[in-house]
């Protein structure tokens, strides 16, 4: 069975910065895109980031130049270094990994149980 397990959410000032991270553990044959998605408060899920399992990137508009996605494949894990952090990025964070767990079965979605952040004075 695939779990992801998210760690490193909290309680921030603004301009502040944390770094979220993921594993991925389990029954795991190979792991593609892995990816950070949020949820604020009475909003839609919405994208953070994605990264390829060649290392390729894509941001959300407003992440952009304040948001890093990274990942070490050896350790399937995926990493969310977050800069400059504002109020409105307050949300709750959720790890994503597109896997295949074993040789010849589906790719399909894995999401794990969310870490929350907090951007307050």
């Amino acid at each position: 069975q695939v779990r992801l397990v998210e760690s490193g959410g909290g309680l921030v000032q603004p301009g502040g910065s944390l770094r979220l991270s993921c594993a991925a553990s389990g029954s795991i044959f190979s792991v593609n895109d892995m990816g950070w998605y949020r949820q604020a408060p009475g909003k839609e899920r919405e994208l953070v980031a994605v990264i390829g399992g060649s290392g390729g990137t894509n941001y959300a508009d407003s992440m952009k130049g304040r948001f890093t996605i990274y990942r070490d494949n050896a350790k399937k894990m995926v990493y969310l270094q977050m800069n400059t952090l504002k109020p409105e990025d307050t949300a709750v964070y959720y790890c994503n990994a597109r896997i295949a767990p074993y040789r010849y079965s589906v790719v399909r979605d894995y999401w794990g149980q969310g870490t929350q952040v907090t951007v307050t004075s």
